[in-house]
């Protein structure tokens, strides 16, 4: 699509004097706050101040008066630790950011932490930080923005076609870092980037040369241009001035070349940037030093000297402001211009508006319970394949369900039957996975991602942050390994994403203990604010689902692969105790003398296990606890009725470490649990070898109702 020019004219010439005092004062805000705080990275912000200029003034679609507005591009500061680079640029064009608020840099409580946080400061659009990162959640951004601009102008059921200049295109702008390259996400994501011709995706590499350690000629000989290229990107590199700076009609120049899309041929765009770290600091250029610590008075004062600039801390003078805040007044026509091409385009197409507005629009927790399948008792069912029997129901109702797996689609249970393949524009998967009757394309509804766990997972975050979409990812659970960085992400920044992770467990099978989890559900446990819920039958399944995507925050569910019994048990009760995390699944008359406490495929086993306690005289009651999180949130009235503080023989049963269950077992309580690595050996097999028996948790149990004196 074409972008509609603003009705403000930009500057006649990009390094005119306006611009650059600006970026002077810019650099001179970075310095001060890095200054004030005692720490920071200076280095990178001082360098990169016209770039940034550069996007917030002319580039970048954005209002600064909303922040929210659904027409603006995205901008992504990969190397988040140069987030006083952000924040400057944030109260220069008027987000509501304050000199106060640069001036409590990285303090507690600030509105300008040390990198930046997603709902903490007004204009961040997801939060960045470790390396890398930032540049594949962007790849997921783009990818969401693009499955709507085919909402919009792409051919719909009937054929029909909007015009593409009738709604101005959206963008995501990242600035990355060497370490942003070097991590190894970053290969994944631009191979996704490239294969799905990205073209609404334009990354500056700040190609300084420098590193903590020294020259990045310490680390790599790769040319990293070559290897963009090679995946698909427009490459276009942008040197240095005559004086040293950077070179900013050149890098203007680039930067609306890679937003016109005919000069790359609809490929994402890399900018690889010349700069030079700390300029124009005389004695800290180029310097390693300069990258992450205050750069001192002296040199800050003899820095501001070469810019011409006030001495005094944090001055920003008023026709400065001034000239930046025209970006208010530029952000404000865009916003008008969008506006009124959205109303003219729905007037113009009603039936395709009510299609997009009925494919975004929210999940209501009625509306997708009233679609969850029937399980019948008795039955044995895979956990993995009910979950893809509940995905094909969810995704008929729901056009927003999108997703796919890590070359997992059939293990996992993933696809979306007749959802056809995410793919460019007009193009169909030439293995039949789109075919003539089904959407592929920007329609397609499975997302390929190859094996690369770790983008996947960060693109599925961007996705989400764009926020029309509720997407999934699925692997095996072991392989949730590859994903932590960006479940921690999605985990500080509350994102609705929902991980399918089967072969929970050594009752995978032959393939081994370097395939079979053990310790991957403790190490899930321990991250805040994810949801690990583990469901026991199909029926918890479907129930599982519909808590995941109700919840805000990110929900794994892990699945078994091999069959188990659907449990007699009312749907609606059981949807009410997964949403609890753990609920009673079968009792003993009166007081029980145990707990048999299960996740997963273990609860039939407590349920075996309690039959035969039973006929010894002794009363268990089953509780299936698919989401110890979940149970901690309720209050302690529910707690205790699920589990009753006086009775202290308590038995775990868990198909992994026991890491993570003495809070719920006591002093008392006992553990059948895996202590150690997998064996390869059929399910049945290794399970016996590893313990996991019926005669264990009776023993077990007799032994914690010792424990407890309760014998």
């Amino acid at each position: 699509m074409c972008i509609s020019p603003p009705p403000t004219p930009p500057p006649p010439h990009v390094c005119g004097g306006a611009h650059r005092r600006a970026v002077a004062v810019a650099r001179a805000l970075a310095m001060d706050a890095v200054e004030a705080a005692g720490s920071g990275h200076p280095g990178t912000a001082l360098a990169l101040a016209p770039v940034a200029h550069l996007l917030f003034q002319r580039h970048i679609r954005h209002d600064p008066a909303d922040a929210a507005w659904e027409g603006r591009d995205r901008f992504v500061l990969s190397c988040g630790h140069a987030s006083i680079l952000q924040y400057t640029q944030l109260h220069l064009t008027g987000y509501g950011l304050e000199l106060a608020d640069l001036r409590r840099f990285r303090r507690l409580g600030s509105l300008t932490p040390g990198h930046p946080e997603l709902g903490h400061t007004t204009g961040v659009e997801t939060t960045t930080g470790p390396l890398g990162q930032g540049v594949a959640t962007a790849v997921g951004m783009a990818m969401a923005l693009k499955r709507d601009e085919h909402r919009l102008t792409g051919a719909d059921a009937s054929g029909d076609r909007v015009a593409a200049d009738e709604i101005p295109d959206r963008r995501v702008w990242v600035l990355c870092s060497d370490g942003d390259l070097q991590e190894g996400i970053s290969y994944e994501a631009g191979a996704l980037a490239g294969r799905h011709e990205l073209d609404n995706l334009v990354v500056v590499w700040d190609d300084n040369s420098i590193q903590i350690e020294g020259s990045t000629d310490l680390t790599t000989r790769e040319d990293t241009a070559a290897r963009f290229a090679a995946q698909g990107w427009y490459v276009r590199r942008v040197g240095l001035g005559a004086d040293g700076d950077i070179d900013t009609d050149a890098l203007d120049a680039a930067l609306t070349a890679a937003s016109t899309g005919g000069a790359h041929g609809g490929r994402p765009s890399l900018i690889v940037l010349a700069s030079q770290i700390a300029w124009p600091a005389p004695h800290a250029v180029n310097t390693p030093a300069s990258h992450g610590a205050p750069l001192g008075a002296a040199e800050v004062a003899a820095t501001k000297a070469l810019l011409g600039v006030a001495e005094e801390p944090f001055t920003v003078p008023a026709e400065v402001l001034e000239h930046t805040r025209g970006a208010l007044a530029r952000g404000a026509a865009l916003h008008h211009a969008w506006d009124k091409a959205l109303d003219q385009w729905a007037l113009a197409h009603p039936g395709r508006a009510a299609a997009r507005a009925h494919a975004i629009r929210p999940l209501d927790p009625a509306a997708t319970a009233a679609a969850l399948p029937d399980f019948t008792p008795g039955t044995a069912i895979a956990p993995r394949d009910a979950s893809g029997t509940v995905i094909q129901a969810l995704a008929e109702r729901f056009p927003r369900l999108w997703g796919g797996s890590a070359d997992l689609g059939d293990s996992n249970r993933t696809t979306i039957k007749s959802g056809g393949s995410f793919l460019p524009a007009n193009e169909r998967a030439a293995d039949g996975t789109s075919g003539s009757a089904e959407p592929g394309g920007l329609a397609g509804r499975n997302i390929h991602w190859g094996v690369r766990e770790h983008a996947m997972a960060a693109a599925l975050n961007g996705i989400a942050l764009i926020g029309y979409d509720t997407p999934f990812a699925g692997t095996f659970l072991v392989f949730s390994d590859y994903e932590r960085p960006s479940l921690r992400l999605a985990s500080l920044m509350r994102l609705p994403v929902v991980h399918v992770w089967s072969h929970d467990s050594v009752a995978l099978g032959a393939d081994g203990p370097t395939h079979q989890p053990v310790e991957h559900l403790a190490a899930l446990r321990a991250m805040p604010g994810l949801s690990v819920v583990r469901p026991a039958d199909a029926t918890e399944t479907a129930a599982a689902w519909h808590a995941a995507v109700g919840r805000r925050g990110p929900v794994g569910l892990v699945l078994a692969r091999q069959g188990l019994p659907v449990l007699d048990t009312d749907p609606a009760a059981v949807r009410e105790g997964v949403a609890r995390g753990a609920y009673v699944v079968a009792d003993a008359p009166g007081t029980p003398d145990v707990l048999l406490l299960a996740s997963g495929s273990e609860v039939a086993l407590a349920l075996t296990a309690r039959e035969e306690l039973a006929g010894r005289g002794i009363g268990a009651r089953v509780v299936s606890v698919p989401c110890k999180d979940w149970f901690t949130e309720q209050d302690a009235a529910y707690r205790d009725s699920v589990l009753p503080p006086a009775v202290r023989a308590r038995v775990v049963v868990e198909a992994a470490t026991v890491f993570g269950w003495h809070d719920l077992i006591g002093d008392a309580g006992r553990a059948v649990t895996i202590e150690g690595f997998g064996t390869s050996a059929s399910a049945s097999d290794a399970m016996t070898a590893l313990g996991m028996t019926q005669d264990a948790v009776v023993a077990a149990a007799v032994a914690s109702l010792d424990a407890a004196g309760s014998r």
